[in-house]
This record gives structure tokens, sequence and C-alpha cells, in this order.
């Protein structure tokens, strides 16, 4: 067993490397345990709401946490965590090669993304079916494809696919598309994509490939492939066992410095039941929670 942390921080996204920053600069003895760094916003195309970058690709960003996280000499362990305990005045972070102690923890976990859970989708996971427009755009060249969803991550996939498709079809679930008012716009002046409204993907076919899609409302729609967009799901499954409240959606509440129900447990970013789910957000979050756990250990010291 290894020394015991002022905080361990579990999860590399904006919120993770927020706090894990601002425990490090408040003194604070701090553990930052994560598979890798960037989170969902790793994947983003381009990221244009965050200020001092007019644009930023994912991998940019994900870099420059990366580079923050080596600057400040904040320790990072590259891991999965597969439980969380909490004994005599301590928690219990266990990864499959370690086990780390710490007084406090920020939950940083995120969200995975939401599948559409229809006849066809796991078996034509890589073949047609993709959850990640950045990875896997390029290889949709002169295709036709789909991408179910309707909010900003769903445009932004569409615009993206449009560099490479020949045609592009959002289908969605409302009468409108939801989100930020430039990316929409740009989707609908583009020639190359088509949003088809008040319609959802009830199942995908195909042998050995996507072929085509049925829709709710009776209509086939032939595709090479298809991206889901959809939301994401919150990653809670490490703090069930602790007993940390979720609201009706499984997202974890918190209060306004980030506290969960469960004393010494915080949690930050996409993984809360905040409204707005951005990087700006997530960063603030776990700023917050880093800063009440300095104020709470500067109370026993």
């Amino acid at each position: 067993m290894r020394k015991r942390y002022d905080v361990i921080v579990v999860g590399g996204g904006a919120a993770g490397v927020s706090a894990a920053v601002y425990a490090k600069r408040y003194g604070l003895s701090v553990l930052l345990i994560s598979k890798n760094i960037g989170g969902l916003a790793a994947d983003a195309h381009i990221i244009c709401n965050l200020i001092t970058y007019e644009e930023i690709k994912g991998v940019e960003f994900m870099q420059k946490l990366k580079t923050q996280l080596e600057y400040l000499n904040i320790e990072t362990v590259y891991d999965e965590v597969y439980h969380i305990k909490r004994k005599t005045g301590v928690f219990e972070v266990g990864t499959e090669s370690s086990k780390y102690r710490s007084g406090y923890l920020i939950i940083a976990t995120g969200g995975e993304k939401r599948k559409l859970n229809v006849p066809g989708e796991n078996e034509l996971l890589g073949k047609g079916v993709s959850y990640c427009t950045t990875c896997d755009a390029a290889l949709f060249k002169n295709k036709v494809v789909g991408v179910a969803g309707g909010s900003d991550a769903a445009t932004t996939s569409a615009l993206l696919l449009s560099e490479f498709a020949k045609k592009i079809y959002i289908i969605y679930r409302r009468g409108k598309l939801r989100g930020e008012y430039a990316w929409i716009e740009k989707v609908l002046s583009s020639p190359k994509i088509k949003v088809i409204y008040n319609a959802k993907v009830i199942a995908l076919r195909g042998k050995e490939k996507l072929e085509y899609a049925e829709l709710d409302n009776g209509k086939t729609l032939k595709l090479d492939g298809i991206f889901v967009e959809i939301g994401i799901v919150p990653k809670t499954e490490l703090v069930k066992d602790l007993g940390v409240k979720v609201d009706k959606n499984g997202y974890i509440i918190t209060d306004n410095k980030q506290k969960t129900s469960v004393k010494g447990v915080y949690a930050a970013g996409d993984v809360t039941n905040s409204e707005l789910k951005q990087i700006i957000t997530a960063a603030c979050q776990g700023a917050l929670a880093a800063y009440d756990v300095y104020n709470e250990v500067k109370k026993t010291t």
C-alpha cells in the first residue's frame, strides 16, 4: 500500500485535470488516476467555445491537458479504476496494478456515448456503426452516412463528415435541431446534409456491413455508415457502493461546492447533474471541488 494522499482525482477530462491542477497549486498532495486524458472532448473534431482559443482540435486540447499535468509535476497514474472502498478514515482506490489511499475523492469520470439499443447495432459495430466521428469520418469518403441525434454533437459530426462523405442524413426525433445556432446554421446551409425530423432509428440491417437503417416512420434509409450522437450515459458505477446519491437519470447530485451526499466525496463535470455540460463548466466544477477540499484539509492541520 502506497502513501496516503490528501485527495485522489478519478478521471482525466477537463473536470479532473482542473481539480488536480487546483489541488496541486493549493499545496495538497494529489494523485490523478485515469486510463487516458481528455475525456470525450479528445474526440471532438473542433472546439470553438473555449475562451483563449478561436478554435482548437480535440487531440490538441488533450495534449495541452497532458502538458499542464507534466508542467506542474502532478502525479498521474494511467490505469483503470476498478473499485473504490471506504475504510476507517480513508478511501481506497484500486486499479489493476495497485491500491491508493486518500482522505478525499473527486469523481470526474464523465460519461460514455449513449447507444441506440436497437437490433443490429452491436453486430455492426465497426462495420458501419461508429460512436467516434473524429476517428472514423475519413473511412466514409464518397459514401452515404447517417447521424443519429440532433444536438451539438450531432451537428458537428455531420459537418466533419461533409468533408468526406457525399451525403449525410441527420436523423432526429424532434421537429427542430437543438444546440448552438452557429452549428445549426452551417448544417442547414450545407448542400450535402439533409435533416430527417421526427424520426428515430429502430433497427440497423446488413450482412457483412451496414446496408440500411429502419426508421419508426416506416421508411428505410440506405446507408454505408451511421454515427450515433444521442448523448451520454454518466459513468457512476464506481461510486454506487459508496452510497452516493444520483438523480433519476443516473447523474451524481452535488451542491454548489461539488459535494455529494457522502462526506469526503466530490464530483465534477459530465458525471454530475449540472444542466450545462461543457468543457468550461466542467473545469469550473473541478476547481470548486479542489478549493473546498483544500478548506476541509486546512481545518485539520
